[in-house]
C-alpha cells in the first residue's frame, strides 16, 4: 500500500449494497469472500476485515426486487489486497469453492472478478508498485490482458484465514447514463482527475492513483436510475482529507446544480445517474 487511500487524496472507503436475502448474502460474503461481521440486524449487516473498519454494508430493502439490465448503478466495488501473496492465497481458496470468476492483468494491477448471488460485481486485486506504472501525457497505461494465474498461485502457499486485515476499498466502478455529464460531476464537482480512457469508460483519481473511480456507459447510453428497492448499489462513501476540501467540493457541486444535503456527520449527493455518495 502506497498511500493512495489516505490524505491528501479523495478515495472511496465503504459501499452499501442491496441484496434480496441477507442471510444468503452473508453466507457468501463470509464463507466465500472472507469478510467478518462487525454488526448485524434483521435487515442489515456491516462487514469488515480488521474487526473495526466498515468496508461493505449489506442491506435487504422492503419489497426488494432483482437487479434489472440496462440500469445505472454498480459495475463493481473493488477490494484491494495488501500484497500479491495475499492475492495468491485468495485465488487458491476461491478456486476451491466452485464459484466462477474472471481474471485480468491491467498492467497497473492484477485482478479477479466475482459476482455475488444477487448479481453485484466484485473485484479483488493487488496493485503493482507505482514505479512500474507507465504514464504518458498525464494518462496511465492500462489494458485488459490475460492474467498469469499460475504465477500468482506460486506466490504463496499460506493457509486461507479470510481477507487480510490490511484489505481496503480500492476503487468503485459505476454504470452511468451520460458519460460527459458524469465526467463533469466527478472532475469539476468532486475534484477528480481523468487518468485513463477506455471504450465508453473514463477512469478518475486523485494523487496519481490509477483510479479511485471509474464510470462507463456499458449498460447503454441513457441507462435509467434503478428503483430504490432494487438489488444493487445503495450508496458509497468518499473520504476527503479535511473539512476545507469537502466544503470546496460541496460549493462546486452546488454551482453545477447538484443537490447536496447534510445528514449526521456527512453530506449526501448523487451523480447525474443517481449513484448516491456520502461525503465524509
Amino acid at each position: 500500500m502506497e498511500g493512495f487511500h489516505q490524505s491528501p487524496n479523495i478515495y472511496a472507503s465503504e459501499v452499501n449494497i442491496k441484496v434480496k436475502d441477507l442471510d444468503n448474502a452473508l453466507t457468501f460474503y463470509q464463507n466465500i469472500m472472507g469478510f467478518k461481521v462487525l454488526e448485524k440486524t434483521d435487515k442489515k449487516a456491516v462487514l469488515t476485515t480488521d474487526g473495526k473498519t466498515p468496508l461493505v454494508m449489506l442491506e435487504q430493502p422492503e419489497n426488494v426486487i432483482a437487479k434489472e439490465e440496462h440500469m445505472s448503478g454498480l459495475y463493481h466495488f473493488a477490494i484491494l489486497l495488501p500484497s500479491r501473496a495475499d492475492l495468491s492465497v485468495f485465488l487458491r481458496h476461491f478456486l476451491g469453492t466452485g464459484y466462477g470468476l474472471g481474471a485480468a492483468d491491467h498492467y497497473v494491477s492484477e485482478a479477479l472478478y466475482i459476482t455475488d448471488p444477487d448479481g453485484n460485481g466484485i473485484e479483488v486485486y493487488r496493485d503493482r508498485p507505482s514505479n512500474e506504472w507507465t504514464w504518458k501525457n498525464g494518462l496511465v497505461d492500462m489494458a485488459t490482458v490475460e492474467l498469469d494465474g499460475n504465477s500468482i498461485l506460486a506466490e504463496s502457499d499460506a493457509e486461507w484465514t479470510g481477507l487480510p486485515s490490511g484489505t481496503i476499498m480500492g476503487h468503485i466502478h459505476l454504470h452511468v447514463g451520460d458519460l460527459q455529464k458524469a465526467e463533469e460531476f466527478y472532475t469539476k464537482g468532486l475534484g477528480f482527475n481523468i487518468v485513463s480512457y477506455y471504450p465508453q469508460a473514463v477512469f478518475l483519481s486523485t494523487g496519481g492513483y490509477h483510479h479511485h473511480i471509474a464510470i462507463n456507459t456499458w449498460q447503454g447510453i441513457g441507462a435509467k436510475t434503478p428503483p430504490k428497492n432494487s438489488v444493487g448499489l445503495n450508496w458509497y462513501t468518499l473520504v476527503f482529507p479535511d473539512e476545507g476540501a469537502r466544503e470546496s467540493a460541496i460549493e462546486r457541486l452546488n454551482q453545477l446544480g447538484a443537490s447536496v444535503e447534510k445528514e449526521a456527520d456527512y453530506y449526501v449527493t448523487s451523480d447525474p445517474s443517481g449513484n448516491q455518495i456520502r461525503l465524509k
